[in-house]
């Protein structure tokens, strides 16, 4: 993963790319769960508060909500994951964001969230 990624103790993380953020679950969780096998994202223009479950990840073992990092409105969902989960499995497929949003997140809602090594060393 992006050494520049902020993660949850949930296992989400958030990325800033240009003038957006990818939103997406951390590799440590996939492995975790196992074959990914299915997918529910939002909808485009949907408004989410930091916490408000996201998106709904099911592998062959179990099902996992996933809650947002920051707040922010969904401006674009990963189609090419939507259509094949099983793509976050892959350990070479490098486009594993789920979804892009704009943010104006105060620094409040960054306080709790975790560096990629500090995330690491916490599991």
């Amino acid at each position: 993963m992006d050494e520049n990624v902020l993660c949850t103790m949930t296992h989400e993380y958030v990325l800033e790319k240009e003038s957006n953020y990818e939103v997406g679950i951390t590799d440590y969780e996939i492995s975790n769960l196992g074959d990914i096998i299915f997918i529910e994202l939002p909808d485009l223009n949907t408004k989410f508060s930091k916490g408000e479950v996201f998106a709904t990840i099911e592998s062959a073992m179990s099902a996992k909500e996933l809650y947002m990092p920051i707040s922010g409105i969904v401006v674009a969902l990963n189609e090419e994951v939507a259509e094949n989960p099983k793509l976050l499995n892959d350990e070479n497929y490098e486009n594993k964001w789920l979804i892009k949003i704009e943010s104006d997140a105060n620094q409040i809602e960054f306080a709790d969230l975790l560096d990629y090594s500090d995330y690491l060393e916490e599991f």
